[in-house]
Parts: structure tokens; C-alpha cells; sequence
């Protein structure tokens, strides 16, 4: 459920028109309904209310200091992946003793601004990777909490980009291998092993693969409690899934009630690390229409939005709705639409049945709050977009159109050069 809707004929997020926002900012830009944002956060957490939690926002899925913010004024923690985000997590205020720290590939700078910043927990990916936070944490005279994360080879019936529970997958500790692994850590003189973790994928649209992976790291923890190794936190990720197109995934209820009966007399404290379900649906891409051109059995649509705006379609041929911003009696045609990257690959759309739409009209990429400005970047040397809040009838920018200046910010021309 989300607060962009039609009003006689017109879009709107939340109290204000989206032909508004774009004459305050221009196109493209996205767009992040604050009420929607706030309600997704709500009705997660309290879903898992009767059993003790702890939510950590996956920072990846958007990394906006105001979502952030909003994030932490609602008590949820982070999910993090690099030093960057950790930084982002702590100038929006997020509490670090509810950080948690994954990844595969974490480097000594980043361990060390961990530790030092005191996080929560590492959500360790490799015996090698355990070593290296032991050595940063015996040079400065620090402990690290961990949890292991073990790849319960579980196919969470996504795309296979985005699965990474599966045994050929580069994340988390083969399951054969976990309880020596566990075994391992807890021999390192800076390490305090104190749970488990696993995500297996993102966008599921299904329970029954969560429920397959729990059951498995249940029957893990018992064999640890066997070896006198017991944890205090059960880290089972996120990935609940949201609809684009006509998928019906649960409600973070429907996951709540299948898992209570696996967890409520654990004496362990439950994670989870939603994203995606938070922030997908609060928030849209707007563009604006340059151009329409019909080829030989071929139509397009040219807009100013691109692959480097919005990855996920070229990337996964991911789908997002894409509705023209006034609702008109008009007819319809299959169309791409393209943006104006020189690559075959920029698309938002392939063959895809929309109302004839000509230049200068605004479209809206509808479920672009989550993987969508985190993954711009500034290919063909395009400023990256702005981000805005609606709340009710305020409109705020949260963050500012690059101009070309900042587009070379940084960069050097040698004296060798001149």
C-alpha cells in the first residue's frame, strides 16, 4: 500500500501533485511519499512485536540521509555493508549498538572504523575474514561480537542475481563446514561469537523458503548447544519481496505467524533486516518524455530518465508500472522505453503496452524507492538526479540535482599535461 494515487484525472504523492514537484525540481527526479514510509515501518516491526528483535534497516536498498533519519526516529537499526554506509548510518543518528555489519569483502579501514565506532555485530562471510577482524580487534585492544553466516543452500525462487542462499553462491559458510567454523572462532583471543546469520535472497515472494532456511540453522544452533556454544541472536536476514507487477508476496504478518512457532521459545534475541519492503513501493521515479519515434513494427519512447538513473530493468529486465502522470482517453501501443544512454541496453520498458504519450508528458517508473538512486551512477558523464520528500502537502529536496561542476569534482589535471 503506498500514498501515490490519481485525483480527477491528475497523480498525486500524498497532498501534492507530481506536476508540482516538477516545476519545483525538474525531471528526472525521485520521489518518496513520507507517510508511506513511515506506515511500511510500522506495521513491520509490530509484526514481530511479541517476540524480542531487532530491526536493521538494509542500508543498500536506500541510503538517503532523511530515509535514514527516518529510519533511526522509528528505533530500527542497520543493516550495513561498507565503511560509506556505516558513515551514512551515523550522521542520520542510527543508534551504532544496533548496527550490524555484513559483506564478503570487508577491508582492515572498515573493520577498524567499526570497532571504533562500536557496533553491534559483524556478520562474518569467511574464515579468513574472521582472522582478519580478530587481528584488527588485537591491535586495538578491542573485542568483536560476530555471527557467522552460513549458507543454508536453500532456492529462494528469485532472480538468480539477487539469490544468495544457494551453495554456489559467494556468500556466507558452506553449511558442511559451520559448526568447525563456529568451533574456530570461538578459539580467537578478540572474538565474542554470539550468533547466527543467513539471507538467502531478495524479492521473495514466498514464506516457505524462509521457513526451509530457519528450520536448517535451528538444527545448526542445536548441534552448537551440543558443543557448549551458545548464542545469544538469530540473524535470518530479509528479502520479503514487494509487488511490481502481479506478485502476491506475504505481509510481513504472514511471515511473523509461520516463523513464531519455530522461535518464540528460543532464548535468543531475533534480526531481521528488511529493505526492499520498506522503501520499494514509498517511492517512484518521475520522468519526463523527450521524444517518440515508430520504427518498422517498432515504437519508442524517448525519455530523460536512464540505465544510470534506474539500473534494475537493464540489469535483472526487473519490471516496474510506468503510468503517464494525467489520465486521459486515449488509445494504447506497445512501446520501449528508452532513455539517452548510448547502450542497447538502456531500457526501462521493453515491449511494453502504455497510452500514447507524446513530448513534454511526465511518466512515473512506479516501485523505484529501493535499489534505485543507491545504484545510479554517472555514466555518459550524467549528473546523477534529485531526491525528494513529500509529506502531506510539503515538498522537501533531500538531496540536490548534481550540476557539472561536481561531476569532476576531485579530479586533477597534471602538471606533465598542461
Amino acid at each position: 500500500m503506498h500514498d501515490f494515487q490519481f485525483v480527477d484525472g491528475e497523480f498525486f504523492c500524498e497532498g501534492v501533485a507530481i506536476d508540482t514537484v516538477s516545476a519545483k525540481v525538474g525531471t528526472p527526479f525521485y520521489l518518496y511519499s513520507y507517510a508511506t514510509l513511515c506506515r511500511h515501518l510500522q506495521v513491520f516491526d509490530s509484526a514481530f512485536a511479541d517476540i524480542p528483535h531487532l530491526t536493521a534497516f538494509a542500508v543498500k536498498s536506500n541510503s538517503n540521509l532523511a530515509v535514514l533519519k527516518l529510519v533511526a526516529n522509528h528505533g530500527f537499526g542497520a543493516d550495513i555493508v561498507s565503511g560509506g554506509e556505516l558513515y551514512r548510518a551515523i550522521q542520520a543518528g542510527i543508534d551504532p549498538n544496533k548496527i550490524v555489519f555484513a559483506g564478503v569483502g570487508k577491508n582492515a579501514g572498515e573493520i577498524e572504523y567499526a570497532l571504533e565506532i562500536g557496533i553491534r555485530m559483524f556478520n562474518v562471510e569467511s574464515g579468513e575474514e574472521l582472522r582478519a577482524i580478530n587481528t584488527v580487534a588485537v591491535r586495538m585492544g578491542k573485542r568483536a561480537s560476530v555471527a557467522l553466516r552460513v549458507n543454508p543452500d536453500v532456492d529462494p525462487m528469485t532472480h538468480p542475481y539477487i539469490a544468495t542462499g544457494l551453495k554456489k553462491s559467494k556468500f556466507g559458510i558452506d553449511s558442511q563446514f559451520a559448526l568447525d567454523s563456529f568451533e574456530a572462532a570461538t578459539h580467537l583471543s578478540a572474538i565474542d561469537v554470539v550468533g547466527v546469520h543467513m539471507h538467502i535472497g531478495s524479492q521473495l515472494t514466498k514464506v516457505s523458503p524462509f521457513l526451509d532456511a530457519v528450520k536448517r540453522i535451528l538444527r545448526l544452533m542445536e548441534n552448537l548447544q551440543k558443543r557448549g556454544i551458545n548464542l545469544s541472536y538469530i540473524n535470518i536476514g530479509g528479502g520479503l519481496g514487494i509487488s511490481y507487477a502481479d506478485e502476491t508476496p506475504p505481509h510481513p504478518n504472514d511471515l511473523a505467524e509461520a516463523l513464531m512457532p519455530l522461535l518464540r521459545d528460543l532464548k535468543v534475541r531475533l534480526i531481521l533486516e528488511p529493505g526492499r519492503v520498506i522503501v520499494g513501493n514509498a517511492g517512484i521515479l518521475v520522468t519526463k518524455v523527450l521524444y517518440t519515434k515508430n520504427g518498422d513494427g517498432k515504437h519508442f519512447v524517448i525519455v530523460d530518465a536512464a540505465m544510470n538513473d534506474l539500473l534494475r530493468p537493464s540489469l535483472y529486465e526487473a519490471y516496474h508500472e510506468i503510468v503517464p502522470v494525467r489520465q486521459e482517453k486515449r488509445d494504447s501501443m506497445i512501446v520501449d522505453v528508452v532513455g539517452p544512454i548510448c547502450e542497447s541496453g538502456d531500457f526501462l520498458a521493453k515491449d511494453r503496452e502504455l497510452p500514447e504519450v507524446k513530448s513534454g508528458e511526465l511518466l512515473a517508473v512506479m516501485s523505484a524507492g529501493a535499489y534505485g538512486f543507491t545504484m545510479a551512477s554517472n555514466y555518459n558523464t550524467r549528473p546523477r538526479v534529485p531526491e525528494v520528500m513529500v509529506r502531506d502537502r510539503d515538498i522537501c529536496v533531500i538531496r540536490e540535482r548534481e550540476s557539472y561542476a561536481d561531476l569532476v569534482r576531485g579530479e586533477v589535471i597534471p602538471d606533465f599535461l598542461q
